[in-house]
């Protein structure tokens, strides 16, 4: 498996005014053990194919597919989608990435949203990652996945089967995100296995959890104090999940999401090693 992180362990989620640069962050994600790396937010890192394959080929490092945020909770934004597919999966076509995931944006919702999306929506957001997926596939040969993600449409075991029964794109499974409400990341992989493309590798602090379970912090306030932890300090059994993919010989990128908040004692660069030695012991 190809160790791999990105932009957003970083706090990089959009191109502008990024934290730091793109230079930056190359130089650290590969002195931190990676060998990998997602693109990040479209006009992050260099989006001419030569550029591009320059820098990561200074430092050892390969791309293997990126995220994609699109508001899917607009029932008209069908055509932007497909226009950002296009420009983003050429390329990843030019680099040799194989996958391109996308995931709802999830700041658009209310905080106490329930059933975000009405079946009309979700009929729209369905019927655009068939059309996504054969553009991509058509044109580039590049596989679709899913981010369910907390705090989006997708984000409880039951959409996520509802999603899988409604289209054949596959999923880019979140340990973390899965297990933020207490769900069970290892039993959902056995359940979907077939359908996972890629894996985020993610852990989640057991005692903020509980304290956002019990309504004592909502949800932003959860990641704010560092629901998302390091992955040896959290509740999901890494090991157990690197065990599995290792036995199965999982063939689609393995990549560590690290969500940073400045409540974190380590800095991102720190946290990426941490992260990376950490899982070399284990694949």
């Amino acid at each position: 498996m190809l160790l791999s992180n990105a932009p957003c362990s970083w706090g990089i989620f959009y191109p502008d005014n990024p934290r730091v640069s793109a230079s930056q962050y190359l130089d650290e994600v590969a002195a931190a053990g990676y060998r990998g790396t997602e693109l990040g937010p479209y006009g992050f890192l260099p989006t001419d194919p030569a550029a591009l394959q320059d820098a990561l080929a200074a430092r050892d490092l390969e791309l293997v597919g990126t995220v994609h945020v699109h508001t899917f909770s607009d029932p008209h934004s069908g055509p932007q989608l497909l226009a950002d597919a296009e420009k983003i999966g050429k390329l990843l076509h030019a680099l040799g990435a194989r996958s391109l995931t996308l995931m709802d944006e999830g700041n658009v919702y209310p905080s106490h949203a329930v059933g975000r999306l009405t079946d009309t929506q979700w009929r729209a957001m369905t019927g655009a990652l068939r059309d996504t997926r054969a553009l991509l596939l058509e044109r580039f040969n590049i596989t679709l996945a899913f981010h369910p993600h907390v705090a989006t449409a997708v984000e409880f075991e039951e959409q996520i089967d509802r999603l899988l029964q409604d289209t054949e794109i596959h999923l880019c499974f979140d340990t973390g995100h899965h297990a933020f409400w207490n769900q069970d990341p290892l039993a959902h992989m056995e359940k979907v296995w077939d359908r996972i493309d890629c894996m985020h590798l993610k852990n989640v602090d057991a005692s903020v959890r509980a304290r956002m379970l019990a309504g004592d912090l909502t949800v932003r306030e959860a990641f704010e104090a560092g629901a998302m932890c390091p992955l040896p300090d959290g509740a999901v059994d890494i090991a157990a999940v690197a065990r599995m993919l290792k036995e199965r010989r999982f063939p689609g990128p393995v990549v560590v999401e690290q969500d940073y908040f400045e409540v974190m004692c380590e800095g991102p660069a720190q946290l990426a090693k941490r992260n990376a030695e950490f899982l070399k012991l284990l694949i």
